[in-house]
């Protein structure tokens, strides 16, 4: 049977010194947090694979339509114009991410991250389903090629790729809808062909991260394990292991009680024994049960300290809590503290670099809440018709535009275009309503003519368009153009 890698301080437990990888196989383990992570997992899935099927003014929860370049966001429509708004969205991400991270630690990575939730809590319990606890899924590792071992590795690879497609057609379903997805389901691969590809690819990225790579996205590719080094400090919120309490750990319990030898790996049962040789007041409170490696999804020892590949999981806690218990000793031997109150200071919350991302918050909340306050259900633009800027007649000048109206809402809209000008002009074009269809676009034309004896220079002109029923108006400001007015009275002359 394959022996667990003993981790160590100066190296990462997944790799190996010759480069290969050897895998972990994490046990079991009960508690609190355990199933606090299963419930806010199971709310997470649900959300993630909720959202394109629930339906917010008339589209989907969260809808990307790319094709279209619209993008429906809870009942909110962004046309592409609208695209500088996503800044204000990520760097909103961001400072969250930074002053949660600065109070609370990697929580992220341990209980919403999308690689954690469906790894541990898909992906894993298929795995232990199949396979067993971790003491048999190492036996079955380390065991040879045989029909049952054939067919375990088959149903469960199977499972992988099925969950993968299911979250892949999910995934797609944001892009363009369910609707959309069921339609290319049912027709052949070739007549959606960048589709089905994408469905291919995407799939298997899935299964080889879930299957194979897993705690190594965490460790080697995503760059959040290597910046919690800048975000965080002494008193931010950390899984750690209380040094001055469980120091000196022995192998052996305290008078009373030991480990059993015959106590099966991932597990841990104690027996009666006689006094120790070592007086008990040397000793700490661990009892080196390796039980918390055991139970680690990145197979590290929490003991030897904050680590890059602890993400923030909780499960060595509730793994040493069930031995302290046991033990009839204080839980909280590993606990969620900060590293100033595990070596006995008190917790400063309010620091200097928790003021800074609170402002940076507050003040990135309210910079977009102020921008999506100015989307409209309407999109205006006027632009200058290419090729000659003006054209001069005997009697005129004229400046030809097109204005284009994009209609965001869910029904047709009726548009009306007013012309504000400080020079007397006459108009060509939308002098009436114009009908938009809905989430659909229209351009037309408008051609504006000034005589030549009222023209004195450029001007400025006030475009407004108003929908029908009032509900919304823009303006948008072009300028008249026309030559230069000496040159005009020199030809009048």
């Amino acid at each position: 049977m394959l022996k667990p890698v003993r981790p160590t301080i100066d190296s990462v437990t997944t790799i190996s010194a010759d480069g290969s990888r050897p895998f972990i196989y994490p046990a079991d383990v009960k508690g609190r947090f355990t199933t606090a992570r299963k419930l806010s997992a199971l709310a997470l899935i649900v959300f993630y694979l909720s959202l394109p099927w629930i339906q917010v003014g008339g589209f989907p929860a969260v809808f990307l339509d790319i094709a279209a370049r619209r993008f429906h966001l809870f009942g909110l429509t962004f046309a592409a114009q609208d695209m500088w708004l996503s800044f204000f969205l990520i760097t909103g991400l961001g400072f969250a991410l930074f002053f949660i991270t600065a109070l609370f630690g990697r929580i992220w990575c341990g209980w919403a991250c999308p690689q954690t939730v469906f790894l541990d809590h898909v992906y894993r319990r298929i795995e232990r389903w199949i396979d067993g606890n971790a003491v048999a899924r190492r036996k079955l590792a380390a065991a040879p090629w045989t029909g049952a071992k054939i067919a375990k590795r088959t149903l469960k690879h199977a499972l992988y790729l099925l969950v993968s497609l299911v979250i892949t057609h999910l995934f797609l379903a944001y892009y363009v809808s369910l609707k959309s997805v069921w339609e290319m389901v049912s027709t052949a691969p070739g007549e959606h062909w960048s589709a089905f590809l994408f469905v291919a690819v995407a799939t298997a990225i899935l299964y080889f991260n879930f299957a194979w790579f897993r705690e190594q996205l965490c460790i080697v590719i995503c760059p959040y394990g290597r910046l919690q080094s800048a975000m965080i400090d002494d008193h931010s919120m950390v899984v750690g292991y209380d040094t001055r309490r469980g120091e000196p750990r022995g192998k052996g319990a305290k008078p009373g009680l030991a480990k059993s030898p015959n106590a099966a790996a991932g597990s841990v049962e104690f027996v009666k024994t006689g006094s120790s040789s070592e007086p008990e007041a040397k000793r700490g409170d661990c009892v080196d049960c390796a039980r918390c490696v055991q139970v680690c999804p990145t197979g590290i020892d929490i003991r030897q300290g904050l680590q890059l590949e602890c993400i923030g999981c909780t499960a060595c806690i509730d793994a040493c809590d069930e031995v302290m218990r046991r033990l009839k000793r204080p839980t909280g031997l590993i606990r969620y503290d900060s590293q100033a109150a595990l070596a006995g200071a008190r917790t400063r919350w309010l620091r200097p670099r928790v003021y800074l991302y609170s402002v940076m918050l507050a003040i990135g909340i309210g910079v977009a809440s102020k921008a999506i306050s100015t989307v409209k259900p309407a999109n205006i633009s006027v632009t200058r018709i290419t090729g000659t800027p003006y054209v001069v007649t005997d009697e005129t000048i004229r400046n030809q535009f097109f204005v284009r109206i994009l209609n965001k809402r869910a029904e047709p809209t009726d548009f009306i275009v007013e012309v504000d000008s400080p020079t007397p002009l006459t108009r060509s074009g939308l002098d009436g309503p114009l009908s938009v269809p809905a989430i659909s676009e229209e351009i037309r034309p408008l051609v504006l003519v000034v005589p030549r004896s009222h023209y004195t220079g450029p001007f400025k002109v006030s475009i407004t368009t108003r929908d029908a029923q009032g509900r919304f108006a823009q303006t948008r400001e072009i300028e008249f153009l026309g030559p230069d007015p000496r040159l005009l009275n020199e030809e009048d002359e």
